[in-house]
């Protein structure tokens, strides 16, 4: 292939420039042309298509978020805006094309791929729910921003011998929480994976206190219940004192980590290789820290993200 294309599609995630830089100055220096695409799949097809120069990448490493913006495109999910997308793709004379993105990022890279348009889906979402990888583009900046806040309100925690619960993101997967809990010493973690008993973490918040604890730190996956509905439900087992913090959107913003920023580098130039040798319908992912490339529609059938749940059984022997 001499002439590629790179979009980012849903929701935004740190290392998502990272990536979009290593296609552009990868593919340049095997030789081909890289377009960018904004607006992910809305500006496919709406063909608000651009040819990317090394210059236009300079400097983007560090930024979070996307450069090429990104936006909910319900109506490519239909088979007549997929076919609206692959006419502007020929039309630029774009031979093959990454994505960057989540689980509808990928449903729109397999509807290609269906089509016969040779795609390449790279996962990049701070939910790190996608299955075919161990890890998502995003993830690592992501609970290393959690666990910031997590250090500051242990503090106010303690001086005030409160129980705080803190909402993190992550949609319908508990991975956010499950490695902020571990590694911010939560007492404990509530995920959608896993049933939990509010009378019993009633009861080890008042255990604690009866050895002198000064706080509890519990961490909850938003696929579970907002905070304050958590909250109503634990004031039915005593008065806990509880405060409820919910971090929002600031998990996807700010500068990636080295990790998320290698990560994405690395993706991104193997998605570069595969397409120079006409091979797309794939994914890219790292499994036992190996870099792989999976069929797309395959992994999306007959994979399903499944979150470290020893990490749940970890938290709960060194937490009491």
């Amino acid at each position: 292939m001499k002439r590629i294309a790179v979009l980012t599609s849903g929701g935004d995630a740190p290392g998502m420039n990272a990536a979009i830089r290593a296609v552009v100055r990868k593919g340049h220096y095997e030789g081909m042309e890289v377009y960018g695409i904004n607006y992910g799949y809305a500006g496919l097809v709406a063909g608000d298509i651009r040819k990317l120069t090394r210059r236009d990448v300079g400097d983007k490493i560090s930024r979070g978020g996307t450069f090429l913006y990104s936006a909910r495109y319900p109506e490519f999910a239909t088979e007549e805006g997929q076919l609206k997308g692959i006419e502007q793709l020929k039309k630029f004379g774009i031979e093959g094309l990454v994505v960057i993105g989540g689980d509808g990022s990928y449903m729109g890279a397999a509807a290609l791929t269906r089509h016969g348009y040779p795609t390449v889906a790279l996962p990049g979402t701070i939910d790190n729910d996608i299955p075919g990888t161990d890890f998502c583009i995003g993830f690592d900046t992501a609970i290393n921003t959690v666990l910031d806040s997590v250090d500051k309100i242990r503090d106010t925690a303690t001086s005030h011998v409160r129980t705080f619960i803190i909402e993190v993101m992550g949609r319908n997967a508990g991975d956010i929480a499950l490695w902020t809990g571990v590694a911010g010493g939560a007492e404990q973690i509530v995920i959608p994976d896993i049933d939990f008993n509010m009378e019993e973490i009633a009861n080890t918040i008042q255990k604690g206190r009866e050895r002198g604890k000064k706080h509890s730190i519990i961490i909850l996956a938003e696929g579970v219940m907002n905070g304050n509905e958590f909250a109503e439900e634990l004031s039915k087992f005593g008065d806990y004192q509880a405060r409820v913090t919910v971090l929002g959107h600031v998990q996807r913003g700010g500068s990636p980590t080295a990790r998320d920023r290698v990560l994405s580098s690395v993706f991104g130039a193997r998605a570069v290789d595969l397409l120079k040798v006409g091979r797309g319908g794939l994914c890219v992912g790292i499994v036992d820290n190996k870099i792989v490339e999976n069929d797309i529609i395959e992994t999306l059938n007959t994979k399903k993200h499944m979150p470290d749940v020893s990490l749940y059984k970890l938290n709960q022997e060194i937490s009491y």
